[in-house]
């Protein structure tokens, strides 16, 4: 089972953030190797936060030593290689996969710019994110990229979300 802790702060605007956080990391984990998680008897707990491109910069230069806002951040809790593993025994049977954290400013900045809705990028934002829960990494390779890419793609058009890798010819 799959559980989706949603924080919604200012600036992000009124919406049904907490249904399209749900619907984001449920297809994200589905089109994944990983998609048995979602019929696991553990509770798999993904938190997902909206929050200030200030927040994401402190976040970012304390973890990733990077001072500046990025669009989306992620913070495993369980080692890619335990995935797999996980249980109903595991941690009286709930297991916090970890955090994703989308910054306002930067993700509406980046929607503009592709010409889609802030909630079709921030549900790309947190597939994208959850994929980097589960162990995936876009930036040990061309062929890990590409791979991440498939599965954003396919999460993302179960949604009717088009490809946001498309190259747009505006």
């Amino acid at each position: 089972m799959i559980q989706v802790e949603t924080a919604v702060e200012s600036p992000w605007p009124s919406g049904d953030w907490e249904a399209l956080a749900e619907r984001a990391v449920r297809v994200a984990i589905e089109a994944s190797a990983h998609g048995d998680i979602a019929t696991l008897p553990v509770m798999v707990e993904v938190s997902v936060r909206f929050t200030s491109d200030d927040e994401v910069q402190t976040l970012n230069r304390t973890y990733r030593q990077k001072d500046k806002p990025t669009n989306v951040l992620s913070f495993p809790m369980v080692q890619p290689d335990l995935l797999d593993g996980l249980n109903a025994g595991d941690d009286d049977g709930e297991t916090l996969l970890g955090d994703v954290v989308l910054a306002h400013d930067v993700t509406t900045r980046e929607a503009a710019e592709k010409n889609v809705t802030i909630e079709a990028h921030a549900t790309h934002l947190i597939v994208h994110g959850t994929l980097h829960l589960l162990g995936y990494d876009h930036e040990q390779g061309e062929a890990e990229a590409e791979a991440m890419e498939e599965i954003e793609r396919a999460a993302l058009a179960s949604l009717g979300i088009s490809d946001p890798y498309a190259i747009r010819e505006d």
